[in-house]
């Protein structure tokens, strides 16, 4: 889950409101190989480049705001070419991608809510470094992957939502997290559109003003804390569905990169650091785990499949994540309650001193995993 952004419907009126309180100015063109230093505030973006050459794209990203700060490269119609979520006041990230010929905007989303605040960057022709064929594979292998993950929860999906709207809770329960994996476990490809995930997987505090509350996380309160479903909770579970097989179509259609892949498992990770290891994401059926789970099944699918380059470029490095991974993953199968479903222990009855544990395993595979993005693209 993430917070919710505008789209590229609301996109005029947001800019308008942005225009007189947030300033966003740029000083140069970046040469072949240069980053592009970013200087995020709670309200401006400033970038040192409003052009680059196509191939990869370094930005540097420093936040001297008050408030976590989430940086994006984007398309005109707000498609998300790579992003990076959750950079706290003070701190420093670097963020590499891929971009072809074309227009692009950065955005510096101070708070991690709206449209943000945007510069324009243009991306000229040229000739991109060749890049391994292996990484084309890899590629391509992950776009299936994530279809056959959208594939298989819309039945899942429809099985949630048919014991919603029959009135029965129980079965709605049992059907609740299964529904949720396949999401999960791809959760960058459906975040890059936009529009989809605030509809499906927004909680309660990440709402924007106005925002009407739908989705998973409407439906898990309805079961596990009002313990009601009325007319309005069987209207929202066939809307998740329509959203959800939304989703499923527009999959194909995902920008997919190496270094998309490679971030995208770091957002895996950053989504279990920032809502499941805390409680906060199901915070009424205390599902987390599974959900914990399915990020890092997700995180690693997308290693894996870009390990073969990585090895060859920083043998290191792929043996400190198979180590990391292989350690987590050991973790959280003591909290399995049948090794062979997805049935984990309920997170309330997970300790503090559990729970950091946890953490700290997932804070030292997130560390190496930050790097895997420039190590398949040397």
């Amino acid at each position: 889950m993430r917070a919710v952004r505008h789209t590229v419907v609301t996109a005029v009126a947001a800019a308008a409101a942005l225009t007189s309180v947030t300033a966003c100015t740029a000083k140069s063109d970046a040469k072949d190989g240069d980053g592009i230093q970013v200087t995020a505030a709670d309200s401006k973006c400033d970038t040192s480049a409003t052009s680059v050459p196509a191939g990869q794209v370094t930005l540097k990203i420093e936040n001297k705001g008050s408030k976590a700060t989430e940086v994006e490269i984007l398309f005109p119609d707000d498609r998300i070419v790579s992003e990076k979520e959750n950079i706290g006041p003070g701190t420093t990230y670097t963020l590499t991608a891929e971009v072809k010929a074309g227009s692009y905007e950065i955005a510096c989303r101070p708070g991690m809510k709206g449209r943000g605040v945007r510069q324009k960057l243009t991306v000229t022709g040229g000739s991109a470094a060749k890049r391994d064929p292996r990484l084309d594979k890899a590629v391509a292998d992950y776009r299936e992957y994530a279809q056959e993950q959208a594939d298989a929860t819309v039945p899942l999906a429809e099985t949630f939502a048919k014991a919603v709207q029959a009135g029965d809770m129980e079965a709605a329960k049992k059907a609740y997290s299964p529904s949720r994996l396949g999401w999960e476990r791809t959760e960058p490809i459906a975040e890059s559109f936009g529009d989809i995930d605030p509809k499906t997987d927004t909680r309660a505090d990440g709402l924007e003003a106005g925002q009407k509350w739908t989705g998973w996380h409407r439906l898990e309160k309805a079961l596990w804390q009002d313990k009601k479903i009325g007319a309005e909770e069987k209207a929202v579970a066939g809307q998740l569905v329509t959203d959800l097989k939304d989703w499923q179509k527009r999959v194909g259609k995902a920008e997919i990169t190496p270094t998309s892949m490679a971030n995208g498992a770091k957002e895996l990770l950053d989504e279990v650091a920032t809502g499941k290891v805390t409680g906060e994401e199901d915070r009424y059926s205390h599902t987390d785990l599974a959900d914990f789970k399915a990020n890092v099944e997700g995180a690693q699918k997308a290693y894996e499949l870009l390990k073969p380059v990585a090895q060859k470029n920083d043998a290191a490095l792929t043996q400190e994540l198979d180590k990391q991974f292989a350690a987590l993953n050991t973790l959280l199968d003591k909290y399995r309650t049948d090794k062979t479903a997805y049935d984990f222990t309920s997170y309330d009855k997970v300790t503090e001193d559990q729970r950091k544990e946890l953490s700290d395993s997932v804070n030292a595979l997130a560390e190496p995993l930050s790097k895997l993005a420039a190590a398949v693209v040397k």
